[in-house]
């Protein structure tokens, strides 16, 4: 049981838990300073205390807002740029080069940039999660076009096919699969852009209650955020999978 791949899950539960133990104990013990490394059972009461207040929900809220926004506005223009730019020259020759500084860059850096031109409200963080999404989506399906088998396009037009049945019939299918199988990274992207913008300037979102414990040198409720952060981006991790796997059955 033991070396069988299918309870690989059974072992990290177990390594998790013995990590937990060693964590608790080295702390009651007085061998970590709470101050800069909190105990599991303090890092839970403090996410206990934010739940159980109800304070935790405006700030979900602002950061899914701001992140799912940035993702879809990202995921449509990126798809709509990088299908623009594969089929037409001119178009490449003009994008091609800033979507290539832009990726070249920390894009996250562009969020006090965007605080100043579209103020500490949802705007900046929507701004910077879909300049993160956008750049990712462009290059998956430029380059995903430009791979796209000659020969399948050569049939199409002989066979009669025009462009718009090119972009209908060969492109279009493509770019679907190529857009969902990056699906998780551009997640990762939106949320990271909207947490990263909420932490510079905001009055709420998990980003602005980072800078909080931060500024209070509350180690426990920063590392309870971080937790909830990567749970909630988990989860979604999981229902992309479950979505890529619905839509890709064709493939």
């Amino acid at each position: 049981m033991m070396s069988d791949p299918r309870y690989a899950w059974v072992r990290q539960l177990a390594a998790l838990a013995v990590l937990l133990v060693v964590w608790e104990a080295a702390g009651h013990a007085g061998y970590l300073n709470p101050l800069y490394m909190p105990t599991p059972t303090q890092i839970w009461g403090a996410l206990a205390e934010l739940f159980g207040g109800g304070s935790i929900w405006p700030h979900m809220q602002a950061t899914f807002t701001a992140a799912l926004g940035g993702l879809a506005l990202g995921i449509v223009v990126g798809i709509t740029l990088g299908v623009l730019a594969a089929l037409i020259r001119p178009v490449a020759e003009l994008l091609e080069p800033v979507m290539l500084l832009l990726n070249a860059i920390p894009r996250v850096i562009l969020a006090p940039l965007f605080v100043i031109w579209f103020g500490i409200g949802l705007g900046s963080k929507i701004a910077l999660a879909f300049i993160l999404v956008a750049v990712v989506i462009f290059f998956t399906v430029f380059t995903g076009i430009r791979q796209v088998d000659k020969k399948l396009v050569e049939r199409v037009v002989t066979l009669g096919g025009s462009r718009i049945d090119l972009l209908r019939q060969v492109y279009l299918p493509s770019v679907a699969a190529w857009v969902l199988g990056n699906l998780k990274v551009a997640v990762g992207f939106a949320f990271t852009g909207a947490v990263v913008g909420e932490f510079v300037a905001a009055s709420r979102g998990l980003g602005y209650l980072l800078s909080f414990a931060q500024s209070t040198y509350n180690a426990a409720l920063m590392l309870a955020l971080v937790l909830l952060i990567m749970a909630v981006v988990l989860v979604i991790f999981a229902l992309a999978g479950r979505l890529e796997k619905r839509l890709l059955r064709w493939s």
